[in-house]
C-alpha cells in the first residue's frame, strides 16, 4: 500500500537554506540535484526554451514523463535563453544568489556561455560549483559525446560476466552512481566552505565514478601489484540465484553458520561437516561442486517452502519480486518506502521516499516536479527583477513562462 501524502512547499531537510542553480540536464545532473531537493535545497531547474530532453520521454501523463517527473521533484523550475542578453544576465544573478551551481554539459561550455566558476569565485567565495562530465577535460575521449553505455564500455560494467561474454547492465548504472558521487561531493564541499569560508570547484566525472564504485570486488586481481600475488576467480553472482520446483529464489549466505543453515534447509546436514565447505578458502576451491550440488538440491522444494526453511535457519534470502510485484512487497510496504502524491497536471505520482531518513532535520516531498517555465516569474521577482521587466523580458524571448502544455 502507498503512502499518500500532500505536498505542503515546507522544506525541512537539513539542506534548507541551501540554493542550488541547476543548470543540468538528462540523468546524472537532475538525479544529484533531486537528491539535495529532498534533504531541503532550494533546487532551481534552469532549462532552455526547449526543455529538457527528458520531458520528451515516454510514458507521459498529462505532458509529464515518468523519467523526468522522478528525477526532477521537489525542483522549482524556470526557462532562460541563455543567447540573449538579457537571459544571461537573469542566469548571472541567479547564480549569484545561489550556494551552489550544478551543471553536466561538456568541459568548456559554461565557461563559454559566461557562466563558469572563475566569473563568480572571488564575489562569492563560498560558492560550490560543481560540474559532472563524462571523462574529464583532458584524454583522448575528453571531446567525445559520452552517456551512459560508453561509460559501462570504458570501465569495465560490460566485463562482469565471468564466462566472458559482454553485457550491458540494464539500467542506466553510470549516470546513477554519478549522481550519487556528485550528490556526496557537493555536501562535503559545502561542510568544508561552512568551515573556512572557501568554497570551491568539484569536478566529478562518470569514469572516476564508475572505477571507484566498480573496484573493491570486481578488481581484486588489479589491487596489489607486487608479482606472486595468486589471482582469485571473479565472483559469479548468478551462483546467488536458484531455480525452484515452481519458481526461483535468491539466497547469500557469506558467514560459516549462514552455508550451514543453507545445508540444513536444503537436507543436506552432511556438508555441514564435509571438509571442502568449511571455510571461504575451501569453498572458493571447491566452488563448482558446491554449485552442482545446489543447483541438484533447490529444485527439490518450493519457493515458499524454501522461504520456511531459509528463515528458520536465518539464512539471507528473499524470493524475486517482479518490477510488479515490487509495488506489493510486505517489506517496501512496511517501510513506506512508495509515496503517492498529485501533481497538477500529471494526476497521481507514485515515487520513493527520501532514502535518508534524518531525525531532527527530516527529508520529505515538499513540491511536484515543475512544467517548462513553471516559476519563471517567481523565482525573477525573487532576483529583484519587477513584474514589468517580467513582461519585456518574455517579449523578447529572454526567458519563458509558465507553460502546461510540455
Amino acid at each position: 500500500m502507498d503512502t499518500h501524502i500532500k505536498l505542503d512547499g515546507n522544506r525541512t531537510g537539513p539542506l534548507s537554506g541551501i540554493r542550488v542553480a541547476d543548470f543540468s540536464a538528462i540523468f546524472s545532473g537532475p538525479i544529484a540535484g533531486a537528491m539535495l531537493a529532498d534533504q531541503g535545497a532550494d533546487v532551481i531547474k534552469v532549462e532552455a526554451f526547449t526543455g529538457d530532453l527528458m520531458r520528451k520521454g515516454y510514458p507521459q501523463s498529462g505532458g509529464m514523463a515518468s523519467a523526468f517527473t522522478s528525477m526532477n521533484r521537489n525542483k522549482r523550475g524556470i526557462s532562460l535563453n541563455l543567447q540573449t542578453e538579457a537571459g544571461k544576465a537573469a542566469a548571472i544573478k541567479l547564480i549569484q544568489s545561489a550556494d551552489v551551481v550544478l551543471e553536466n554539459f561538456r568541459p568548456g561550455v559554461m565557461d563559454r556561455l559566461g557562466l563558469g566558476y572563475d566569473v563568480f569565485k572571488d564575489a562569492q567565495p563560498k560558492l560550490v560549483y560543481a560540474s559532472i562530465n563524462g571523462v574529464g577535460a583532458t584524454g583522448p575521449y575528453a571531446n567525445r559525446r559520452v552517456y551512459d553505455a560508453v561509460i559501462q564500455a570504458v570501465s569495465g560494467f560490460t566485463a562482469l560476466r565471468v564466462d566472458g561474454k559482454p553485457e550491458m547492465v540494464n539500467s542506466l548504472i553510470c549516470d546513477k552512481v554519478t549522481s550519487l558521487t556528485a550528490a556526496e561531493a557537493i555536501v562535503a564541499a559545502l561542510f568544508s566552505a561552512e568551515r573556512t569560508g572557501q568554497g570551491q570547484r568539484v569536478d566529478i566525472s562518470m569514469l572516476d565514478a564508475a572505477l571507484s564504485f566498480l573496484w573493491p570486488d570486481t578488481m581484486n586481481n588489479f589491487t596489489f601489484m607486487d608479482d606472486g600475488i595468486e589471482p582469485v576467480a571473479p565472483l559469479d553472482h548468478s551462483v546467488f540465484l536458484h531455480e525452484t520446483k515452481d519458481g526461483w529464489i535468491a539466497s547469500m549466505p557469506v558467514q560459516e553458520s549462514e552455508f550451514f543453515g543453507v545445508f540444513r534447509a536444503l537436507e543436506l546436514p552432511e556438508l555441514v561437516d564435509d571438509e571442502r565447505f568449511q571455510s571461504a578458502a575451501s569453498r572458493l576451491e571447491y566452488r563448482l561442486q558446491l554449485r552442482e550440488l545446489m543447483d541438484e538440491a533447490y529444485p527439490k522444494f518450493t519457493t515458499d517452502e524454501l522461504c520456511q526453511r531459509f528463515e528458520t535457519e536465518d539464512v539471507p534470502y528473499s524470493r524475486l519480486n517482479s518490477r510488479e510485484e515490487v509495488l506489493e512487497d510486505p517489506q517496501v510496504n512496511a517501510m513506506g518506502a512508495l509515496l503517492t502524491y498529485q501533481h497538477p497536471i500529471a494526476g497521481l505520482v507514485r515515487t520513493p521516499r527520501p532514502a535518508a531518513q534524518f531525525a531532527r532535520t527530516p527529508s520529505n516531498l515538499h513540491t511536484h516536479t515543475p512544467t517548462l517555465g513553471e516559476h519563471t516569474d517567481e523565482i525573477l521577482l525573487e532576483l529583484g527583477y519587477s513584474q514589468a521587466e517580467i513582461e519585456d523580458m518574455a517579449l523578447s524571448d529572454a526567458v519563458l513562462r509558465h507553460s502546461s502544455n510540455l
